[in-house]
């Protein structure tokens, strides 16, 4: 700006001072780091891969939609929802893969294990509820907890969560695996 001082220009910040201070600074500081690694991981995802797979898109999309309400709004709430509008995204695709008899769930592990079919149907809705699971758990924690205890929730609870909800499915996974005859005599989709 004229009559502005380098010096002045340069020490202004990069994001406004209302998103600077308050008991959300941190939160919005954060939020706007996942949008700028979120995008990131997509770019180098299709420069590796030439294609961008849907799971991690849908999250983008979500993180930056919601995250820019947040940043621009000056408001926590949008970031704190997007978890539960996520989760019930996928348990929707899952039930709806069932319903229409299409599976979505041996897409998303991209053909890692070969189960029968009835493997497929119970794992899928195995995941289908604990995401309607995680999803109202979501609501429950922003809505009746501080921004702090969300965060502690997001990072590293959830993080347990799923690991725990993945290690309690390995024995069924295991009971119902194909072995290798089987796989390879399988139909790709149940």
């Amino acid at each position: 700006m004229p009559g502005q001082s380098c010096s002045s220009r340069s020490s202004r910040p990069l994001r406004p001072p209302p998103l600077l201070t308050g008991d959300n600074a941190g939160l919005f500081t954060a939020t706007l780091v996942l949008m700028v690694a979120v995008v990131a991981a997509l770019i180098a995802s299709f420069a590796l891969t030439r294609k961008i797979p849907v799971v991690p898109l849908m999250t983008a999309v979500l993180v930056v939609a919601f995250g820019a309400l947040t940043l621009y709004l000056h408001d926590a709430t949008f970031i704190k929802m997007k978890p539960t509008i996520l989760y019930i995204c996928f348990s929707a695709a899952l039930f709806g893969g069932l319903a229409f008899n299409r599976p979505v769930l041996p897409i998303l592990f991209d053909n890692a294990m070969a189960l029968t079919e009835r493997g497929w149907r119970v794992l899928t809705l195995r995941w289908a509820a604990f995401f309607l699971v995680l999803a109202a758990l979501n609501e429950i924690i922003w809505r009746t907890q501080s921004t702090d205890v969300w965060v502690a929730f997001k990072f590293p609870g959830l993080f347990i969560i799923v690991l725990l909800f993945t290690i309690a499915q390995l024995p069924f996974i295991m009971r119902n695996k194909l072995d290798d005859e089987e796989a390879k005599n399988a139909p790709e989709h149940f």
